[in-house]
């Protein structure tokens, strides 16, 4: 694995953990594709740091749990905002 590679995955993780961002936020902070951010952690993270790779599993689980609470609360934030304009 290149190195450049290599960093942008350990630089990735700790921001994943130590944020508890989502895969979305971490992509748009690192300016990668979703899909990049996904592969790191999921695939080259464990063949570099398997401890790091437990801990940002533990992070995605949560935020997976989480999502459809997010999920609601951005529809009733743009009915919200539409039923004011009306």
């Amino acid at each position: 694995m290149r190195d450049y590679i290599r960093k942008r995955v350990v630089d990735v993780s700790h921001y994943i953990v130590e944020t508890k961002a989502t895969v979305r936020q971490a992509a748009l902070v690192f300016g990668v594709s979703k899909s990049t951010v996904h592969k790191d952690v999921t695939e080259r993270l464990p063949r570099i740091n398997k401890d790091l790779a437990r801990r940002v599993k533990r992070v995605l689980e949560r935020n997976k749990a989480e999502r459809h609470i997010r999920g609601g609360e951005a529809t009733r934030r743009k009915y919200s905002v539409a039923r004011k304009a009306s």
